[in-house]
């Protein structure tokens, strides 16, 4: 049970950015400003260097330009895909330890990319190559892994109160993942060799296969999934309290975190059916951005999609030029960041 007084604290917490909307604004301008030069700066960085003005130029054949086609057909939807995706997974990364009050909750340690993971796996060893009102059975079948995970480690951890214990919810997320990632290699060890290929290419999460295509299918769901979590922002800030003092405030509790989750993992599934599990972003880039804005998701979920889509963009553009012309898929670089970053993140939450 709350105390009168840690209530009156968190929603005092949740208030400051309407104290002080000045300072939050211009800290939104800065990631935003981030997020543009991170736009303007990486396409220039690989390990082919070209030339702005040749690109540019419209004396030149598009078909005959290397420069222009390295810049606008090979970097700049990867760069597109890359933003969209860090977006989408700092975002419900935020929603996740908002609805849950648990610093620790990501996509990646509660299953959810995991499940997704799982359902793309099933399709592709299936082959499925059919089309559902336009949508591919890979990324349908990554969204229902997605909402199944969630569906799994929540019932298991809720209790009668509506609450998720920490304790039981890391175990939880630990042991859906453990199961999936186990389904994952039984149906790996049963595949083909070209299902064999297409799932160790899938799951190690890179952004280096890509097109405008791709950009545009994916770019519909994240965005109004970001819409729809920022229209419900303020009652998830309250659920952020307590189930019980969002109640009493006239919430209906129920209906919003299962719109929370569902929209979530919807935006994850998505992503991680394109671009296969990358890990930690969900989890690096909520706490990073809250010392800057605090936890009032009004002002948090839009500074964590920019600074989001900042950050996996350059994470994958360090990927492909750390040992160039070898590119290391984008995956492999957040886990590596994500590590410590837990493991510190678990150290900062003893010592409070």
């Amino acid at each position: 049970m709350e105390t009168s007084e840690s209530i009156q604290s968190l929603v005092v917490d949740l208030r400051r950015p309407d104290m002080n909307s000045r300072s939050y604004t211009m800290t939104l301008s800065l990631f935003f400003l981030l997020f543009i030069i991170t736009l303007c700066v990486t396409p220039l960085i690989g390990s082919s260097k070209i030339s702005l003005a040749r690109a540019f130029s419209d004396t030149i054949n598009i078909s005959n330009n290397t420069d222009a086609i390295i810049l606008f057909q090979v970097r700049f939807p990867r760069i597109l895909l890359g933003a969209l995706t860090g977006a989408a997974l700092s975002v419900a990364g935020a929603i996740f330890q908002a609805l849950l009050r648990n610093d620790l909750a990501a996509p990646f340690t509660l299953g959810v990319s995991s499940g997704a993971a799982l359902g793309a796996v099933i399709a592709i060893a299936l082959n499925l190559h059919v089309s559902l009102l336009g949508f591919s059975m890979v990324p349908l079948f990554a969204f229902l892994g997605s909402l199944g995970a969630i569906i799994l480690v929540f019932s298991l951890v809720r209790t009668r109160h509506g609450e998720f214990p920490t304790g039981v919810l890391l175990l939880a997320g630990v042991t859906a993942n453990f199961f999936f990632a186990a389904m994952v290699m039984f149906i790996h060890y049963l595949a083909d060799f070209s299902q064999s290929f297409r799932i160790i290419r899938w799951l190690m999460g890179g952004l280096d296969i890509t097109d405008y295509k791709t950009v545009l299918s994916i770019s519909p769901v994240v965005f109004l999934g970001i819409f729809i979590l920022m229209f419900i922002s303020r009652d998830l800030n309250l659920i952020s309290t307590g189930v019980h003092s969002a109640s009493s405030r006239g919430v209906d509790v129920a209906r919003i975190q299962k719109v929370g989750f569902i929209t979530a993992s919807l935006i994850t599934g998505t992503v991680v059916a394109t671009c296969g599990p990358i890990g930690f972003v969900g989890l690096i880039v909520p706490h990073t951005v809250r010392l800057f804005v605090g936890p009032d998701l009004r002002i948090l979920i839009p500074t964590c999609m920019l600074f989001g889509a900042s950050f996996l963009v350059a994470c994958d553009t360090l990927a492909r030029t750390l040992l160039a012309p070898t590119e290391i898929p984008v995956g492999i670089i957040t886990a590596i960041l994500g590590g410590p970053f837990f493991v510190w993140l678990l150290k900062r939450k003893r010592q409070v």
